[in-house]
C-alpha cells in the first residue's frame, strides 16, 4: 500500500507544481530509488491524459563519464538532448541519490568542460521556462544517502521532507496557494527596490537590482519551496560575502566559501576545503564569476542545514546568491554553464538595507 504522504506529494507535483494538462509531453527523471514516487506521478499523469515518459538513473554513470571520457566526448552535446529540451511541455526531476559523494575525486576541469559544452541546453531550458513554454519542478525523494548527510535516520528524514512539503495539510494545494499569496507581498515590495546592502559575519556586500523583476517561488519550480529571488545587475556586486554553509555542486562539497566582488566580478575566491574545485568552476566561462541570482529564503519550517541545496536555500532567515547563469524572467542577462547557489545565514546579526533603509534583520522582514 502506498504511503498516503507520497500519494499527496505526487498530487501536488502533478496538479500544482507542473500543472500538468492533457496531451502534455512529460518527462519524469530520478534514480531507481525513487521508483515509488515515479510510479505514482506516472499513474496520475496517465489519468490526466498526459504523455509521460521516464529517465531512470543508475548510480555511478556520471563518475564513469568524467573519469574515462575523452575531451571530445565531454564536449559532445547529444542532438537527442537538444530535441528533448526543445519539445517537452513539462519536466519533473526527482533528487534521489544512492551516494552523494561519488563525484568527490573527479577532475573539476573535466566537469567544467562538459558544463561549458552544455550551456546551449541550459539556455534553451531557461528561455523556454521564462516564456512559460516549459513547466518544470525539482523535488526530493528521501534516500539513505541524504538522510546520512542530514545526520538523521531514514524515517526521521522522511518526516523532515514530508513535513517541509506540508503534504499532510487538510488541503496541501490550498496551503501552497496561501504561501504564494503571502510571498506576493514581499515580491511586490522588493520590485520597488533599486539597491541592496547585506551585512553579516565577514560579509559586507552591495548589489543593484534596479529594474529587475522579483519572482515569487511557492512550489512551482522547486518543491518544497519558499523563496523570493531576482537577477542582480551583472556589473553591480561590490564587497565580500562569506557563505555560512558548505556549497554543494555537481556532487562536490566546498567549505567556508568567501567571495570578493569588484564591478560585479569575483576577484578573490577562497575556501578551507575544495578551493581548487571552486576556482575551476568560477573559471568555466566569462559569466561564471558574476551573480545570476539573489534570493531570500522564506520557508521557516526548514530550520536546519542538511547538505541539500533544495532545502538549505529555502531556510527561513537566509539568503542565497548564485554565481553563474541568471533566469531570463528576472531580466538577468548573465549567461554561463554554471549556476551554483550558495547560502548565507542572516538569523544572527544579519541585516539587509534597501536603498539605505533597514528592511530585514536577524532573518525577518521588518514591517511586512
Amino acid at each position: 500500500m502506498i504511503d498516503k504522504r507520497l500519494e499527496n506529494l505526487a498530487t501536488i507535483l502533478v496538479r500544482y507544481s507542473v500543472a500538468l494538462k492533457k496531451n502534455d509531453l512529460f518527462l519524469i527523471s530520478g534514480s531507481h530509488l525513487a521508483a515509488p514516487l515515479i510510479k505514482e506521478v506516472y499513474h496520475q499523469a496517465i489519468k490526466l491524459g498526459a504523455h509521460p515518459y521516464t529517465q531512470i538513473g543508475i548510480d555511478g554513470l556520471a563518475e564513469i563519464y568524467y573519469k574515462h571520457g575523452s575531451e571530445q566526448q565531454l564536449k559532445y552535446v547529444s542532438p537527442l538532448d537538444k530535441y528533448e529540451i526543445e519539445h517537452i511541455d513539462a519536466r519533473l526531476s526527482i533528487i534521489s541519490p544512492e551516494n552523494t559523494r561519488n563525484m568527490t575525486n573527479i577532475d573539476p576541469k573535466k566537469q567544467a568542460i562538459s558544463s561549458t559544452a552544455h550551456q546551449q541546453i541550459l539556455r534553451i531550458f531557461l528561455e523556454r521556462a521564462a516564456k512559460k513554454e516549459l513547466r518544470w519542478c525539482v523535488t526530493q525523494y528521501p534516500t539513505h544517502a541524504q538522510a546520512q548527510d542530514a545526520e538523521m535516520s531514514l524515517a526521521d528524514y522522511e518526516d523532515f521532507v514530508f513535513d517541509a512539503a506540508h503534504v499532510q495539510a487538510k488541503d496541501p494545494i490550498k496551503y501552497w496557494k496561501t504561501v504564494d499569496n503571502n510571498q506576493e507581498k514581499i515580491r511586490t515590495f522588493l520590485n520597488k527596490t533599486k539597491n541592496l546592502h547585506v551585512i553579516a559575519k565577514e560579509t559586507d556586500l552591495h548589489i543593484s537590482v534596479s529594474g529587475r523583476k522579483w519572482i515569487n517561488c511557492s512550489g512551482k519550480e522547486n518543491f518544497p519551496d519558499g523563496e523570493v529571488f531576482t537577477g542582480p545587475i551583472e556589473t553591480s556586486a561590490e564587497g565580500q560575502i562569506s557563505y555560512s554553509f558548505p556549497g554543494s555542486y555537481s556532487g562536490r562539497e566546498v567549505e567556508d566559501i568567501q567571495l570578493t566582488f569588484k564591478k560585479g566580478v569575483v576577484v578573490k575566491a577562497t575556501a578551507t576545503k575544495g578551493e581548487p574545485f571552486l576556482r575551476a568552476m568560477l573559471a568555466m566561462d566569462s559569466g561564471a564569476k558574476r551573480l545570476g541570482e539573489f534570493a531570500f529564503g522564506t520557508n521557516y519550517g526548514v530550520k536546519n542545514y542538511t547538505k541539500n541545496t533544495l532545502f538549505d536555500e529555502k531556510i527561513g532567515g537566509t539568503i542565497h546568491l548564485a554565481v553563474g547563469s541568471g533566469y531570463p524572467e528576472t531580466g538577468s542577462k548573465n549567461k554561463s554553464g554554471l549556476h551554483w547557489d550558495m547560502v548565507c545565514d542572516l538569523r544572527k546579526n544579519g541585516e539587509v538595507y534597501a536603498d539605505d533603509e533597514l528592511i530585514y534583520k536577524n532573518g525577518y522582514f521588518l514591517n511586512l
